[in-house]
């Protein structure tokens, strides 16, 4: 059996913020000797074991890196765990599961990511968390700590720049605009990831599948920058109008006329487009849009646990209903027609038959 010993004392220092140096101190070792177990050179002795497990917090099992598999095995029960909750909107369980999984292992990156998820969804004034202005005062400096930790010691590429995001996000949030857009810089360019160099490596078995998730990833990209341009205020409502009509001849032509999966967007469109055609004074088709995002709200909430599509451009895909994540616990309906209906957008047709009725079905 190999064991990790060397890595997961390197991981381990780095966690703690400190130096070769200042560890060799402590175990009244050359910090040669730790540069040597760091690099697989050589073990620690036996009976340095103990102490410094009992220094990083972690059994000397851990320590050796010989749990690997059960460590795995219980993270991946607590990311399950995680996913499910948050599919919920039930962001104060999901962060008493991170909170588990970080007090029995607080060097996992992947739990600690969620965990400054979690927080940072609990500030979410879009949910319907009651204390979420609260919450955002409450866990920032936290969200601050957890994702300079991460950004600074993982060795996961994916994680260290979900991270990275994630941080940049809360800054500009807390009105910390300047700082944010400073790490929001360091990320790599589009020309620069993975996704866009990676082709001319790849085995001809590869190269199919490789493209359709591309393909998929850019196609949400793009769906998502289209309709933040037509919800950004930056055009004329007529423009608006257009962009977000584009949504739809997008969607024609990469799901081959197909409805989307994504029924949430399947009904936050049409809404937005009902809104536009409200400040354009036409009022029979801003009704006629919100019959349609009423009905989506309906398909979403009872949507099944798998939905499966396919179309030439993107091939078969899958996504599961616990894949959604949100901050709130409500039904697509009941938001539509609590929040987003209460806009004053709405008021000229409150008493209208078809708006009431609208009201009903919801």
């Amino acid at each position: 059996m190999k064991l990790n010993i060397g890595n997961r004392i390197k991981e381990l220092r780095r966690s703690k913020d400190i130096t070769q140096e200042e560890f060799a101190e402590y175990l009244g070792v050359s910090y040669q000797s730790v540069s040597r177990w760091e690099n697989g050179v050589c073990y620690p002795d036996m009976e340095l074991l103990p102490i410094m497990a009992d220094f990083f917090g972690v059994t000397v099992d851990s320590l050796m890196g010989v749990d690997d598999a059960i460590e795995k095995e219980k993270v991946n029960r607590y990311l399950e765990e995680f996913q499910n909750a948050i599919s919920k909107g039930d962001v104060s369980d999901c962060i008493e599961i991170a909170r588990k999984g970080v007090a029995e292992y607080p060097n996992n990156y992947a739990l600690l990511n969620k965990l400054m998820f979690a927080l940072f969804v609990a500030g979410d004034d879009d949910g319907n968390i009651p204390d979420w202005k609260e919450n955002r005062e409450k866990y920032d400096d936290e969200i601050i700590r957890i994702g300079e930790r991460i950004v600074k010691y993982c060795s996961d590429l994916d994680l260290r720049l979900e991270a990275t995001a994630r941080l940049a996000f809360q800054h500009c949030e807390m009105g910390r605009k300047r700082k944010g857009r400073e790490i929001y810089e360091t990320l790599p360019t589009m020309e620069q990831c993975r996704e866009h160099n990676i082709w001319w490596a790849l085995e001809d078995n590869e190269k199919l599948p490789f493209l359709r998730e591309k393909i998929r990833n850019e196609y949400n990209n793009l769906r998502s920058s289209v309709w933040l341009l037509g919800e950004s205020g930056c055009l004329s409502d007529e423009g608006s109008l257009a962009v977000m009509m584009k949504l739809y001849d997008l969607q024609n032509v990469i799901l081959d006329n197909q409805s989307s999966l994504d029924t949430w967007g399947e009904a936050r469109i049409p809404f937005v487009i009902a809104e536009i055609y409200m400040r354009l004074n036409d009022t029979d088709s801003a009704i006629a849009y919100l019959n349609k995002a009423a009905q989506a709200a309906k398909q979403f909430d009872e949507r099944p646990e798998e939905q499966h599509q396919s179309s030439i451009i993107l091939g078969d895909v899958t996504i599961k209903k616990t894949d959604f994540q949100t901050s709130d616990t409500r039904s697509l309906r009941e938001i539509m027609r609590d929040t987003w209906l209460s806009d004053e957008e709405f008021d000229s047709v409150r008493e209208d038959n078809e708006f009431r009725e609208l009201l009903n079905q919801l």
